[in-house]
């Protein structure tokens, strides 16, 4: 499959920062029901869905309530959708103190309880949820260009990962750093390092390969995709990262492509999974993984436009 530059948003970080701070902390809100559920392995159960209007959890279950969340970014509001009944919490210029009253009063409503943590996970010195004032505003824009930018990020990861035939949780948000993950496990156990909180503590107890998508931080201000492997192996810093552009940064500890190094390539989901390739024959050719657990990449079996029997004469 290829895909034209032209598809491929414009992404830059000083445009987009505010809104990415403001969705980041919104999920935040929902993300939390998700933690009380049953853990799977490097919490991927966790993650949020890029969905074809914005982001949301996966199927829920508290108490009674079978439920989902669903932030429409191109909507601007807050779908709870649960088997006891629908309701839409706006997204608009507030403070995220005063979304999480409008979302937890919404959420009783439908028999749900607030969620178990206002903590404002990952961002360092930020309030609690319920406690944070500052009035942000909403820009539909950029919420657009926030899920353009998630939503094509995510179509490359997800061709990525079609061939794996080990264990890959689904492609999605991780809502604490707010960056799009996709994870490959060998189903090695790993002993994670010690004085970690408990998240890091669970999340860090297997081998694993990952690529992923993020806006940027101030400390490095683009939108870039990233990989790693956990542990990292000797040699890494030296590997060939398969795409123009691509390099190994010592001080994050992992590779980065930028999301222009992408685009400049003409094909830029081509080149986002090239990059993602290299990690995972670096994890096989430095880290000793088995190579096999990586099939063929297919084009798709077009079973709709297929005899779903073979007819005999």
């Amino acid at each position: 499959m290829t895909t034209s530059r032209d598809t491929w948003p414009t992404l830059t970080y000083s445009d987009l920062a505010p809104m990415v701070d403001y969705v980041r902390r919104l999920v935040q809100i929902a993300g939390k029901y998700t933690l009380d559920q049953l853990f799977e392995p490097s919490w991927g159960n966790i993650v949020l869905a890029v969905t074809a209007r914005g982001l949301s959890t996966r199927t829920l279950r508290v108490r009674d309530v079978t439920f989902n969340v669903h932030y429409r970014l191109l909507d601007g509001d807050v779908v709870i959708e649960a088997s006891t009944g629908v309701r839409s919490v706006p997204l608009r210029t507030q403070s995220v103190a005063a979304f999480y009253t409008g979302f937890v009063a919404a959420a009783a409503e439908l028999g749900l309880p607030a969620p178990g943590s206002t903590i404002a996970a990952e961002i360092p010195g930020a309030p609690h949820l319920d406690a944070d004032q500052e009035v942000r505003a909403w820009q539909a824009g950029p919420a657009q260009l926030i899920w353009s930018g998630l939503n094509t990020a995510a179509g490359a990861l997800e061709q990525w990962q079609a061939p794996y035939r080990g264990h890959r949780p689904p492609v999605g948000v991780m809502w604490g750093g707010f960056d799009l993950s996709a994870t490959r496990y060998r189903g090695a156990a790993l002993t994670p390092p010690p004085g970690r909180p408990v998240f890091m503590q669970r999340g860090m107890a297997e081998e694993v390969v990952a690529a992923g998508f993020s806006f940027g931080s101030p400390e490095s201000p683009q939108a870039a995709f990233y990989a790693y492997i956990e542990p990292a192996p000797a040699g890494v810093d030296r590997w060939d990262w398969g795409t123009a552009g691509a390099a190994w940064d010592p001080a994050a500890g992992l590779a980065v492509l930028s999301w222009e190094a992408a685009v400049a390539a003409g094909q830029p989901r081509e080149a986002v999974i090239a990059f993602a390739d290299a990690a995972y024959r670096a994890a096989v050719d430095l880290a000793g993984w088995p190579g096999g657990l990586a099939g063929p990449r297919y084009d798709g079996w077009y079973a709709s436009r297929t005899p779903l029997a073979v007819s005999r004469p």
